[in-house]
């Protein structure tokens, strides 16, 4: 293969860490004689934050296996690795560079997923050509469509009206396959001692390439957090099918039932992990959910509750995220301005929930929905952190995020600090609920039942004092009366107590 310098280049084809697709719009009329792809690993997007060991070896893996595919394919690529000598680390100068170097006609690259990242594209002295990223069931101009059509556009309306514009789930007389359109109140199962075998997780392989990253990583991103011991995430795209076909046949069928258990010890139950794949779109969701549609074996309530996620919720937070940005970065509805606690890089922690969750994202860069948003999003929801400190931490510390998704679901559903844009309530709950859903407090020196003393569970202590701190906001929410009623069961000095105590709380997490 002539290096790209020997031939004359039509197009640079711009391809982000999170656009690994060799059939997106950006490779459109794309000529392997005249077109090159340009990747890059630059520092400044490995360390613009501070980032998971894991996180940061899956995105560099992923993309050195997509450079291996695209080759294969004859496609020439302009490869910038972190440690190339002349690598100026930001993308500006290394689009710059290979523009001067290549001398393309034009660059082309496809809608970033981070508004930072588009604001550097569109600021470059030679803008690319950008592209509509296809890879999703909505559009920005159609989700904004929808929404000047719906004022009050909150997920259920936005899921139906995918779900009728797509046929997903539908009958052959328009209705929802089932009658019901969502069965999230079948979903909502704790694991019990008779809960079925939880499957091992599904272990890609380590190749040459990702060995390569991982003495890489280990070796330049030596202080950032989180364990490598080895990269077993999907990083090509034949791992990510083998992934998903792992998943619809082994988890699926139990997904919806225990989507929302917790369990200590185990990280993954029955979820998919192809949030990953997904997300630097090694794997595209309609290939994801037609491969789950074609399972006989999948019960409705699983079926329909994974749909549900990457056919609503995903492309509900992308829209709100591209509609919102970049003022949606700053809203605080609750005018919270905490730090997060330091034992959410470490684990450390007696609150036995907290410390399974973060061990959880310490060795795996990974933890389930509920985890994120009922116990790590709550608590820090609960002691006042800043909703963007919360996003920043989701994205430093888990494989899977990108921008455009973490934003929306930290600040906006787990924080509530878009005041209600995503949630049409505060995702508030007290220690009860993880005794509910979870084995956590079996063994934790806390009890959920106790809001004041030494043994109270920091949760519940948090909870009736959140309530009571937000009166004025919340107390005409209908959604919330029963939690208002409870509240004012309580007796004047028991409240002041509570608020006491979750002030220490906030001072010195236990």
């Amino acid at each position: 293969m002539p290096e790209p310098t020997q031939l004359k280049t039509r197009n640079l084809v711009l391809v982000l860490g999170d656009q690994l697709d060799g059939n997106s719009a950006a490779f459109d009329g794309f000529d392997p004689e005249v077109d090159v792809i340009l990747q890059m690993e630059v520092l400044e997007e490995a360390a613009y934050i501070t980032q998971h060991k894991l996180r940061i070896a899956y995105f560099f893996g992923s993309m050195r296996h997509f450079r291996q595919d695209m080759t294969a394919r004859g496609r020439r690529v302009h490869y910038v690795a972190i440690d190339h000598p002349e690598n100026t680390g930001s993308f500006e100068t290394e689009i710059a560079r290979a523009q001067r170097l290549l001398m393309p006609e034009r660059t082309i690259a496809i809608e970033p997923g981070d508004w930072r990242v588009a604001e550097k594209l569109r600021r470059l002295p030679q803008p690319p050509e950008i592209r509509s990223d296809r890879h999703f069931f909505c559009s920005r101009d159609e989700f904004a469509a929808f929404t000047r059509d719906h004022p009050r556009h909150i997920l259920e309306t936005f899921y139906r009206f995918m779900r009728k514009k797509t046929g997903l789930l539908m009958d052959k007389a328009g209705k929802p396959v089932g009658s019901a359109w969502n069965y999230d109140q079948q979903n909502r199962k704790p694991l019990g001692k008779d809960a079925p075998t939880i499957p091992p997780k599904r272990a890609s392989k380590m190749d040459p390439i990702s060995a390569e990253v991982r003495d890489l990583v280990s070796r330049r991103f030596a202080s950032s957090p989180g364990r490598l011991e080895n990269i077993d995430l999907p990083v090509s795209r034949a791992q990510a099918l083998e992934h998903l076909e792992d998943f619809v046949s082994r988890r699926l069928p139990l997904f919806g039932t225990y989507q929302d258990a917790m369990q200590n010890g185990e990280p993954f139950l029955y979820h998919s992990r192809l949030s990953g794949p997904l997300n630097l779109h090694i794997l595209s969701p309609t290939e994801v959910i037609k491969a789950a549609l074609r399972s006989e074996e999948v019960p409705l309530n699983a079926l329909e509750g994974f749909v549900r996620q990457i056919l609503g919720w995903r492309e509900y937070v992308r829209g709100i995220y591209w509609q919102r940005m970049p003022h949606y970065a700053e809203e605080n509805a609750l005018d919270a301005h905490l730090r997060m606690p330091r034992f959410y890089w470490t684990a450390e922690t007696d609150m036995r929930c907290l410390a399974d969750a973060i061990t959880h994202t310490i060795d795996h860069a990974y933890a389930h929905h509920i985890e994120r948003l009922m116990v790590l999003g709550l608590f820090a929801m609960l002691i006042g952190v800043a909703p963007y400190e919360v996003h920043r931490w989701h994205m430093s510390m888990f494989w899977d995020a990108i921008d455009w998704v973490s934003l929306p679901n930290t600040l906006g559903m787990s924080q509530y600090g878009d005041g209600g844009v995503i949630a049409t309530k505060p995702y508030a709950a007290s220690g009860a609920y993880i005794n509910r859903m979870s084995n956590h407090c079996k063994g934790c020196r806390f009890d959920p039942k106790k809001s004041i003393g030494e043994d109270a569970c920091p949760f519940t202590t948090l909870y009736w004092s959140f309530l009571a701190k937000h009166r004025q906001r919340f107390a005409s929410n209908g959604r919330m009366r029963n939690q208002y009623t409870n509240l004012d069961r309580k007796d004047p000095d028991e409240i002041r107590a509570i608020r006491r105590r979750a002030d220490a709380l906030a001072l010195e997490p236990p």
